[in-house]
């Protein structure tokens, strides 16, 4: 019986790895869509497989690091297909049976939609597909996010969801209620407009630690290692007004202090988009502090966009840099010269930040990489005055790189998303020995 109003559950689900960790991560895709199905008169409920302050998990501070922190933490039997790797597999996120308590202390949903992240997370994706089936076997569940339409193939065949939505969520999320419910309404925003957007059902969290932030989507660059140009063909602009709005929102209502930008390319078109936002916060007196996990283009830093930067508040900067070797860059992106990363340093010291605060981003287990130029591109940035923060590379279909990973995988990448896994460096013919790795995190920290 299809009741008038619809119940939707939507679910996180767990992480099945060799490692992961609470980065900010949080899944701004499903919460944004919890906002438009509650601001249309739907009924939603929300479990996140890896709330870190579940009521059940040991006691958490949530203001750590920013709001960073361990997920907890279940060791399971590795992958027959990754018995190669000698490192401990786990599960991250709840104990099962407290996901299946939360499930059964719901009312039973008329849809569950479930998202997904990482490629090679999806037998966390799977799990968490068949502990709702076990409680809730004659629901409908419809999977969405990045595995899902990077490899909406393997996701029909091996997630168990009824349904895998290939497409941007905002423009197919009412047809699929539609479909599996018979609620109809009329849509009350503009998926062509940022700024018609509800806020996202952040307040269905536990605990609001920080906030994920998106003042625009998409992204102008096409880099060859990067799906974004896929995922978010179209780049669309929040309102200045609109973001300043929504920063005194969660500061005034949650006391949030800890903002994340998730933007993809914040400083493309300084002048029109970034700074009347910096200048807007500086101005109103807003005393918060943001993190760049995504990286900021550094061509866009200029002394005024640096110095806006520093007193806005940005107090974890992260360079978009991949390679120091400026001369071989070519293939992967052309977002940046030699001269114009040493400029954008000097103007960030300049500004006021310290070394500690600006990470550059360089890509380890690039296809023929050596460890010779990871070497190389650290001292670099060391010598600019700045931090090496090394990025494991994961090889991502739809990518320009995706062929050539193909070609240098030991692994066959194609025939399974889990080979992508950048804990295993998969593009390097013979594994990386872990004496070379640590030397080069080693090399990183000194």
């Amino acid at each position: 019986m299809i009741r008038d109003v619809p119940h939707i559950l939507l679910v996180n689900p767990w992480i099945h790895d060799f490692a992961a960790y609470d980065f900010w991560a949080k899944p701004m895709g499903l919460l944004a869509i919890a906002a438009l199905l509650r601001s249309h008169g739907v009924s939603v409920s929300y479990i996140d497989c890896l709330n870190r302050f579940h009521p059940k998990a040991p006691p958490a501070d949530p203001s750590a690091r920013y709001g960073r922190g361990p997920y907890l933490k279940t060791r399971i039997s590795t992958p027959p297909v990754l018995k190669d790797v000698p490192r401990y597999f786990s599960r991250y996120g709840l104990q099962p049976q407290w996901f299946k308590e939360d499930l059964l202390a719901q009312n039973r949903p008329d849809l569950v939609l479930v998202t997904s992240l990482m490629t090679y997370w999806y037998p966390g994706v799977r799990e968490t597909i068949e502990t709702i089936k076990s409680v809730f076997p004659k629901t409908p569940i419809v999977l969405g996010g990045i595995y899902a339409r990077l490899c909406r193939n393997h996701a029909q065949k091996q997630s168990g969801a009824d349904d895998v939505a290939g497409g941007p969520a905002e423009k197919n999320l009412f047809d699929i209620v539609r479909g599996y419910t018979g609620f109809s309404v009329k849509i009350g925003f503009d998926p062509e407009n940022l700024d018609s957007y509800p806020y996202p059902a952040l307040d269905l969290q536990t605990r609001i630690n920080y906030v994920p932030l998106l003042t625009s989507r998409g992204c102008p660059f096409n880099c060859a290692y990067c799906a974004s140009h896929f995922l978010e063909p179209h780049r669309m602009l929040r309102s200045p007004e609109s973001v300043i709005e929504e920063i005194r929102y969660w500061g005034k209502k949650y006391g949030v202090n800890d903002f994340i930008l998730y933007d993809d390319a914040f400083l493309v078109d300084a002048e029109q988009h970034a700074i009347p936002i910096l200048q807007g916060i500086v101005n109103a007196k807003i005393n918060v502090r943001f993190h760049t996990p995504n990286a900021v283009h550094i061509r866009g830093i200029s002394r005024p966009t640096a110095r806006l930067m520093f007193k806005a508040g940005f107090t974890t900067l992260r360079l978009g840099l991949e390679t120091a070797e400026f001369d071989h860059r070519q293939e992967m992106d052309r977002k940046v010269s030699e001269e114009e990363f040493r400029r954008a340093a000097d103007c960030l010291k300049a500004a006021g930040f310290n070394r500690h605060q600006i990470g550059a981003y360089l890509l380890v287990g690039l296809p023929g990489q050596s460890s010779n130029s990871v070497e190389h591109s650290i001292r670099t940035v060391k010598q600019n005055g700045i931090t090496p923060v090394l990025a494991y590379y994961t090889p991502i279909p739809h990518t320009t790189l995706w062929p050539k990973a193909v070609a240098a995988s030991r692994y066959e990448l194609e025939s399974d998303p889990i080979f992508s896994n950048n804990a295993i460096l998969p593009c390097q013919k013979e594994p990386f020995s872990w004496d070379t790795i640590t030397h080069l995190k080693e090399l990183a920290k000194s």
